[in-house]
C-alpha cells in the first residue's frame, strides 16, 4: 500500500476516531495537539479530558488502525491530559481554580463512604490528576485517619491555611484543627460555616478535582455545599443489603431537590471471596447497586468487593489504591476502586464536553 502520510489526509483519518465516552471525533474536540511524520512513522500528541482516561487503551488502538490504513509503520501516541471546568458562576470567585466538585454520599453510615472518597481522590491523583480531598463530616471526619495524617495540623499565613499533602492529595478536615481525640459537638450554623471556610479560604491551588467526603445522611452539611458551590455531581455508596438501599433512594431524593445531577450508584461490600476456597459469599446480599440504579434510572459505577486490605489499608492510612500499598494493584478491590475513579472521570468529561467543543471553535 503507497504512503500516503500527509498532515491533511492523518487529520481526515483521525476525524474519523472518536471519543468513547464523549462520542464526539478527536479532531473537532481539538485533542489532536501536534503530528510529526518521519517517513512512516507518526508521532501524535493527543490531550485527554483526563488523565484518568477509562478508555485511552481503546483511542489508542483507533488511532493505531486508522493510520496504519494510510501505510504508517509504527504509531507512537504522546498523552497529554487538559482537564475541563463543568461550572461556572459563583464558584469561580469562591473556589477560583477548581475545575469540578465530587460530592459522596450516602443515605446511612457505615457503608464505607469516606473508604470510597479517599480511594477515589488517591485513584484520580496517581492516574496524574491534581486532586483536592475536603472532609466535610465536621462531627466525625475520618480523612486524616485513613490518609495516615492523622496527627498533622495545618499552617498558612494571612489566615489562609494551606492543606496537608499525603498521597499526592491536597487535604483538609476539621481534625488538623483539634487535638487527637476532641469531639466536635456543633449545630448546623457552625457547621454550615466551617465549610464555607474550608472552600473560601483554603490554599487549594489548581485543582482538577475537589471530592468532597459528606457525612451520612442529608443534613447540614449536604445542604450547605448545594448552597455555598455548584457541584459537578454526587456519587451514592451503597451496599446491596435493603436497608442501605433504602436510605440511598433518600440521598438521590435530596440531591434532585437542590438540583445536584448524581452521577451513579457504587455498590460498596459487594462480595466475599474466601481467600482459601475461592468460593464467593453474598454477605449483604446481592444486586442491590442495579436494583436502585434501574429504579431511579442511574448507572452503576462499580461494584467493590470485601478484602481484608481495604479495611487495613485505611486504619494504617495507607489506601489500597496507593502505589504505597503492596500488592494494592493485584487485588480486586483495588482494582474496582480505581475503575470507579476513571469512570467517574469519564462522566465529568461527557459533562464539560461542551464547553470543550466552544474551546476548539
Amino acid at each position: 500500500m503507497p504512503n500516503q502520510l500527509t498532515d491533511e489526509n492523518i487529520l481526515a483519518a483521525l476525524g474519523g476516531v472518536k471519543d468513547p465516552e464523549i462520542g464526539r471525533d478527536l479532531v473537532s474536540l481539538g485533542m489532536v495537539k501536534s503530528v510529526n511524520i518521519d517517513g512512516s512513522v507518526v508521532d501524535l500528541t493527543v490531550e485527554l479530558t483526563t488523565p484518568a482516561c477509562p478508555l485511552k487503551a481503546k483511542i489508542e488502538s483507533d488511532i493505531g488502525d486508522a493510520l496504519t490504513a494510510l501505510g504508517a509503520s509504527l504509531v507512537r501516541v504522546d498523552w497529554a491530559a487538559n482537564v475541563k471546568r463543568t461550572f461556572g458562576g459563583p464558584a469561580t470567585d469562591l473556589i477560583p481554580g477548581v475545575r469540578n466538585t465530587i460530592a459522596v454520599a450516602s443515605g446511612k453510615g457505615g457503608v464505607g463512604k469516606s473508604t470510597v472518597a479517599v480511594n477515589l481522590a488517591v485513584s484520580l491523583a496517581r492516574d496524574g490528576a491534581t486532586v483536592g480531598l475536603l472532609d466535610a463530616d465536621i462531627t466525625g471526619p475520618n480523612v486524616p485517619l485513613m490518609m495516615g495524617t492523622q496527627g498533622a495540623h495545618v499552617t498558612g499565613t494571612g489566615g489562609r491555611p494551606n492543606p496537608v499533602v499525603a498521597h499526592g492529595v491536597k487535604m483538609m478536615s476539621i481534625q488538623y484543627f483539634l487535638q487527637a481525640d476532641a469531639p466536635v459537638i456543633w449545630r448546623g450554623p457552625l457547621i454550615h460555616s466551617a465549610i464555607a471556610q474550608f472552600l473560601r479560604d483554603v490554599e487549594w491551588g489548581e485543582l482538577d478535582y475537589l471530592v468532597i467526603d459528606l457525612p451520612p445522611g442529608t443534613g447540614d452539611a449536604a445542604l450547605s455545599l448545594s448552597q455555598l458551590i455548584p457541584l459537578t455531581g454526587a456519587v451514592i455508596v451503597t451496599t446491596p443489603q435493603e436497608v442501605s438501599l433504602l436510605d440511598a433512594r433518600k440521598a438521590v431524593a435530596m440531591f434532585n431537590k437542590v438540583n445536584v445531577r448524581t452521577l451513579g450508584v457504587i455498590e460498596n461490600m459487594s462480595g466475599f471471596v474466601c481467600p482459601d476456597c475461592g468460593s464467593e459469599h453474598d454477605i449483604f446480599g446481592s444486586g442491590g447497586g442495579a436494583k436502585i440504579a434501574r429504579e431511579l434510572q442511574l448507572d452503576v459505577l462499580g461494584r467493590i468487593p470485601i478484602e481484608p486490605g481495604v479495611r487495613s489499608g485505611g486504619d494504617a492510612g495507607v489506601p489500597i489504591t496507593s502505589s504505597q500499598y503492596p500488592d494494592g494493584d493485584e487485588s480486586a478491590a483495588g482494582r474496582a476502586l480505581r475503575e470507579v475513579a476513571r469512570t467517574v472521570a469519564g462522566r465529568i468529561s461527557v459533562l464539560a464536553a461542551p464547553s470543550v467543543v466552544a474551546a476548539a471553535s
